[in-house]
C-alpha cells in the first residue's frame, strides 16, 4: 500500500519531482567537482608554482652560519668562499625519504672572469640539462632548464652543454650580450684565476633579474676556472611540499624538541622543513633552507584556493536547499486535500510525513547519482582548463557528497513537514483554505 502511494505520487507529480531531482543534481555536481578539486588541488598548485623556481636552497654549513650571524648576503664571487659542497653527493637528493617529491635541482658556482671581448663578467657554472645515472639505477635529467622556465631565450636556443666537437656551450644574459656585442653562434674565451675555456654562445636570454648581466656555463668548465674541481657553492632544489602547520613550524625551530609521535608524523609528511632536514642528512656539511617567499606563497595560495572551493560548495548546497524547500512546499500545497483526507480517515502525522519524505529521498537518490557523474565531468573540465591536468577522483567523496545531499534534502523539506503537521483536515476538506 505504501509503495503504491509513493509510486502514485511520483507519477502524478513527475514534473515537480523532476525539478527537485535537477535541483539536487546541480547541488551534487558542484559539491562533487569542488570537493574533488579541493582534495587534489594541493599537488596541482605546487606543480604550477614550481614553474617559478626552486623553493629550497642547499649551502655549506659554514657559509650559512656566517650569513645567519651577520645577516649578509652570499658573496657574489663564490671563489672567495671557504666552504663547499661535494658535487658527487648531489645525487643523494634522490635517495631521501621524499625523493619522489624532488622534481628538479641544479648546483651552482659563481666566479669572476675575463672575456676575450675585453670585458669582465660573473660566470655562473651550473647544470643545464645534466643526465644522472644514480646508484639506485634511476636515470634522470636535472638542471636550470627546469628551474628557470621563465627565461625568455631571445636568440639561439637552450644549450646542451657540449657543442659539436666537444667544446663548451654557454648562455649569456641580454644585458651582458648587448654590452659585449655578443650574439648566438659567437665564440669567446673565458679566463679565470686558474684556467680558461673557449665556448660557443648557444643562446641569449632575458631573465628580468641579475642573471641578465651574467654568463652561464657548464659546471665543470667554471670549476676549472677557479680550481674548484668537484666542488659547488650551492644547490637549488624544486620540491613538492605540504603547506606548513603548527607542527611544521615547531619542528622547523627544533626537531629534537618534538615528541616521538610528533617527530614521526613530521618526518613522514612532506613539509618543507622535513624535506630540508632530510637533505641536510643526505649531503655532508650542508644546511638546507626554504626559500620563504616561495614556501609561504604556496601555503597562502593553497589555503585561499581551498577556502574558495569550500565557499562555492556551501553556497551551492544552500541554493539547492532553498530550491528544494520551494518545490516540496508547493507539492505539499497541491496535495493538501489528499493529505487532509488521509488525516480525516485516521492517518497519523508521522506516517504521512514518512511517506512524503520517502518520495523526496527517492527523488534525491536519482538526482544525486546524476549529479555525481556530472560533477566528475565538471572536475575534469576545471582540471584541464586551470591546471592542464586531470583531477583524481577520490572514493571518499561519494559518501561525503551523499551525506551532504541528504542533509540538504532534509533541511529543504522542513518547511513542508511543518506545513503537514499544522494542516487541519476539517478546514482543508470544507474549503476554508485555498
Amino acid at each position: 500500500m505504501l509503495f503504491r502511494m509513493i509510486r502514485g505520487a511520483l507519477v502524478r507529480q513527475w514534473s515537480k519531482m523532476l525539478l527537485i531531482a535537477l535541483t539536487i543534481a546541480l547541488g551534487a555536481s558542484l559539491a562533487t567537482s569542488m570537493i574533488n578539486v579541493m582534495l587534489d588541488v594541493g599537488d596541482k598548485v605546487n606543480e604550477e608554482l614550481k614553474a617559478y623556481g626552486a623553493n629550497i636552497v642547499v649551502k655549506p654549513n659554514d657559509s650559512s652560519l656566517l650569513t645567519d650571524i651577520y645577516d649578509v648576503e652570499d658573496e657574489k664571487d663564490d671563489a672567495l668562499a671557504t666552504a663547499w659542497l661535494r658535487e658527487d653527493e648531489i645525487g643523494n637528493l634522490k635517495a631521501i625519504f621524499w625523493a619522489f617529491n624532488i622534481r628538479d635541482f641544479a648546483p651552482f658556482v659563481t666566479v669572476n672572469a675575463s672575456l676575450s671581448t675585453g670585458g669582465e663578467a660573473q660566470v655562473v657554472g651550473t647544470w643545464f640539462n645534466h643526465h644522472l645515472s644514480l646508484p639506485t639505477g634511476e636515470e634522470l635529467d636535472a638542471g636550470v632548464r627546469g628551474l628557470r622556465t621563465w627565461w625568455d631565450v631571445t636568440e639561439g636556443a637552450w644549450t646542451d652543454e657540449q657543442a659539436e666537437g666537444g667544446g663548451a656551450q654557454v648562455m649569456i644574459g641580454r644585458a651582458l650580450a648587448e654590452a659585449q656585442g655578443l650574439h648566438a653562434g659567437d665564440t669567446l674565451t673565458v679566463t679565470g684565476h686558474e684556467g680558461a675555456f673557449t665556448a660557443t654562445v648557444a643562446g641569449v636570454f632575458d631573465s628580468g633579474d641579475d642573471a641578465d648581466e651574467q654568463l652561464w656555463a657548464p659546471l665543470d668548465a667554471v670549476q676549472a676556472l677557479a680550481g674548484l674541481d668537484g666542488k659547488v657553492a650551492s644547490i637549488e632544489v624544486s620540491a613538492i611540499t605540504t603547506p606548513d602547520n603548527e607542527l611544521a613550524r615547531r619542528a622547523a625551530q627544533n626537531p629534537k624538541a618534538l615528541s616521538r609521535s610528533d617527530y614521526d608524523t613530521w618526518y613522514c609528511t612532506a613539509y618543507v622543513s622535513a624535506v630540508c632536514y632530510q637533505i641536510t642528512e643526505a649531503i655532508s656539511g650542508s644546511v638546507a633552507s626554504a626559500v620563504r617567499q616561495v614556501a609561504e606563497s604556496e601555503g597562502a595560495i593553497l589555503d585561499k584556493t581551498q577556502l574558495l572551493m569550500i565557499l562555492i560548495t556551501a553556497l551551492s548546497l544552500v541554493g539547492a536547499a532553498l530550491g528544494i524547500s520551494n518545490l516540496v512546499t508547493a507539492s505539499v500545497m497541491e496535495r493538501s486535500h489528499e493529505i487532509g483526507l488521509l488525516k480525516a480517515i485516521g492517518a497519523h502525522d508521522k506516517a504521512i510525513t514518512a511517506t512524503v519524505m520517502a518520495e523526496i529521498l527517492i527523488t534525491a537518490i536519482f538526482g544525486m547519482i546524476a549529479g555525481y557523474f556530472l560533477g566528475m565531468g565538471f572536475a575534469q573540465f576545471i582540471g584541464r582548463q586551470v591546471f592542464g591536468a586531470s583531477i583524481e577522483m577520490k572514493p571518499m567523496v561519494i559518501p561525503l557528497v551523499a551525506g551532504l545531499i541528504s542533509l540538504v534534502t532534509i533541511a529543504g523539506s522542513l518547511p513542508a513537514i511543518r506545513m503537514i503537521l499544522r494542516l487541519d483536515p476539517a478546514e482543508v476538506l470544507h474549503g476554508s483554505r485555498a
